[in-house]
């Protein structure tokens, strides 16, 4: 998969340093992630910001249910 450009409401190395300790890992034997928790956190903190609605997140994060 490309990577994706950044968008203004992407986390910092630094900001996703402090916010990553408090992120629930995935549980050992379920289902594997599909989405990037980072990318997760980008689309909640996008919505916060922008005040826009769930569905109308850009394409590239990840679908609007997971976020």
């Amino acid at each position: 998969m490309e990577p994706r450009k950044p968008y203004p409401p992407d986390l910092t190395d630094t900001e996703w340093a402090l916010i990553a300790p408090y992120v629930p890992t995935a549980k050992t034997g379920g289902r594997p992630e599909k989405y990037p928790k980072r990318d997760i956190l980008t689309g909640i903190v996008s919505v916060l910001r922008r005040g826009c609605a769930w569905r109308l997140l850009p394409h590239d994060l990840p679908p609007w249910p997971i976020v």
